[in-house]
């Protein structure tokens, strides 16, 4: 288990190569503001009453 075992991590950084062990950085989401949304004008409603 070293570096010329291709399966584990340090062989695969000695070999250059990627897979299970070493996968490649992910790309970084870009988190896009959200839009402001006007609040609707709530109306209120008379209680009935007996």
């Amino acid at each position: 288990m070293g570096k010329g075992d291709i399966k584990t991590r340090r062989g695969k950084i000695a070999n250059k190569s990627y897979g299970a062990r070493r996968p490649r950085k992910a790309a970084k989401v870009e988190v896009k503001p959200k839009k402001k949304v006007a609040k609707k004008a709530v109306r209120k409603v008379a209680k009935k009453t007996k």
